[in-house]
């Protein structure tokens, strides 16, 4: 997944945000991004100390329209996110 793919899916940049905000957030996008019929996402968390990455890949994995999600391979502060078709 080459940098112009990833530019263009719907992103969410967590830039600022603490734990529960990101939280929070991730879920919202997921569902906007649900309603509209999108199969992939990304979450942009930054590198930094990993606060982020984690509560990101944390309710990634609580979330119940998530069917797959990795840390994309060209910038580590990202993650592809893959939802269930509606």
């Amino acid at each position: 997944m080459g940098d112009i793919f990833l530019n263009n899916l719907p992103s969410l940049d967590l830039h600022g945000y603490d734990r529960e905000c990101a939280r929070v957030a991730i879920n919202d996008f997921i569902n906007d991004n649900i309603h509209m019929k999108k199969t992939k996402i990304l979450i942009i968390h930054g590198k930094g100390t990993g606060i982020l990455r984690n509560t990101t890949k944390e309710t990634l994995s609580k979330n119940k329209y998530v069917i797959n999600f990795q840390t994309s391979i060209f910038n580590e502060g990202c993650t592809i996110v893959e939802l269930k078709k509606q």
